[in-house]
């Protein structure tokens, strides 16, 4: 009956760490990170059209789609210009999409014919010379794979109202497509090492189906400590969110706003809606604010070359996180709102209080809610040292005094000015409704 016992304690132990695996062991470079860019490139720039989703859903033929492969060139692309600029931005990783859903891959991979090496006339991979520029700048590597591929003919869903077969009538059809999934992944693994492999497509299938836990498994073979996101149905170590900004701080421990410069991931010639780079820092800002990364988008055109808008808001951003580096990398979630009026993050042990502002303060910059003794407050970048008052402080009471910070116009950045309140220790809040004046 013991050895029994046992067994079955033994089965639902494996069965839990099958369904909850254990977390990368290097989670501290994402934590700091703050800011990665995304790469978006493939076929889908030679007509700049939606990637993948334009066949899906129907906007061209699924022909007309492909036949972008016979005239994507890349002839002036130039990993080495990607990467500098990419690191000059500030950026601590990157993330490009070695495949996309329509299966395209960019390296030359033997699990299947289409590649870029293969199928177009830049007929290189144009993948490993990219990984070996990233390593050179000390940069962290993240690739981008879809579990779901439109084009592979053992995937069951092809477009929006199309299928080839249901898994449960066909398994041996869909394991054909598992192995195939799990040939590419290894050969990504095996050849490039990736810190981070940032899924997508899982939406259509089950865990169970898409072997998610296998799938891990394969993965830290190569890097015990690779950083997955959470497009694997679960089994990831971070979440995603896309586009939007959070408004409040998302439940997951670590987390990353995936976001676009214009409205579109890949190159599109139409799409012009470009946000100004102070648009760019205040995200930034606001994910930084709330505990989070920002993986910022960028499409190249099909010739290799960045658009010059993309490039200008790399470079502001570049100015700005170089000027203030104190207050983007080693930094943690602010105070909640409501104490001040600017997005607020703390350092490592809370001691010091960063205050962003993207406006010029009308008078001074308020913050109530501080119970610490304040040491000094300056700007950040700068050092300038900023003049400040206590009002309303009475000695027998708990509820403490406004800070009243003076903020004159010659310190003020361009995109957004960052002020550091050094205080008498970790940071303590006052968080009651305030008080009637009994003894004066």
């Amino acid at each position: 009956m013991k050895k029994i016992l046992i067994s079955i304690i033994a089965s639902v132990a494996a069965a839990f760490s099958a369904s909850f695996p254990v977390r990368g062991q290097d989670m501290e470079w994402f934590s700091e990170a703050k800011l990665g860019i995304f790469i978006h490139w493939g076929i889908y720039a030679v007509d700049g059209i939606s990637e993948s989703w334009s066949f899906y859903n129907g906007y061209v033929p699924y022909d007309t789609y492909m036949a972008q492969t016979k005239r994507f060139l890349a002839e002036n692309y130039d990993p080495h210009q990607w990467v500098s600029l990419i690191k000059e931005s500030g950026a601590r990783y990157t993330v490009i999409t070695s495949k996309h859903h329509d299966g395209v891959a960019l390296w030359n991979t033997a699990a299947s014919k289409l590649s870029v090496p293969r199928q177009t006339p830049a007929g290189r991979d144009v993948l490993t010379p990219f990984v070996h520029e990233v390593r050179m700048a000390g940069l962290k590597l993240g690739l981008y794979y879809s579990l779901l591929d439109w084009s592979h003919p053992d995937y069951p869903n092809w477009t929006r109202t199309t299928t080839r077969y249901s898994i449960k009538d066909d398994p041996a059809r869909w394991q054909r497509f598992v192995d195939f999934d799990f040939a590419q992944l290894r050969e990504l693994s095996e050849a490039y090492r990736p810190d981070l492999l940032w899924f997508d497509g899982d939406w259509e299938q089950t865990a169970e189906d898409w072997h998610a836990p296998e799938i891990i498994k394969l993965l830290r073979e190569y890097n015990p400590d690779i950083v997955v996101n959470s497009r694997i149905q679960g089994y990831g170590d971070y979440g995603t969110p896309e586009i939007g900004v959070p408004t409040t701080r998302p439940a997951d421990r670590y987390w990353e706003l995936c976001y676009t410069m214009n409205d579109s991931w890949g190159f599109q010639h139409k799409d012009t809606n470009f946000k100004t780079p102070e648009m760019i820092v205040r995200t930034l800002v606001d994910c930084i604010s709330l505990g989070g990364n920002l993986l910022l988008d960028i499409g190249p055109r099909a010739d290799g070359t960045i658009p010059e808008e993309e490039v200008s808001i790399l470079k502001e951003l570049g100015r700005w996180t170089s000027k203030h580096a104190e207050a983007v990398y080693p930094v943690r979630a602010g105070i909640p709102g409501g104490f001040v009026n600017a997005y607020t993050a703390l350092n490592k042990d809370g001691s010091v209080l960063y205050l962003y502002f993207p406006y010029k303060p009308i008078g001074t910059l308020e913050v109530k809610g501080i119970t610490n003794a304040v040491k000094s407050i300056r700007v950040v970048g700068s050092d300038t040292p900023l003049t400040w008052k206590i009002y309303n402080k009475l000695s027998w009471s708990e509820v403490p005094g406004l800070l009243d910070i003076e903020v004159p116009e010659e310190v003020l950045d361009p995109s957004m000015t960052v002020i550091a309140v050094e205080l008498d220790g970790p940071i303590r809040l006052y968080q009651g409704a305030g008080k009637v004046i009994t003894s004066n």
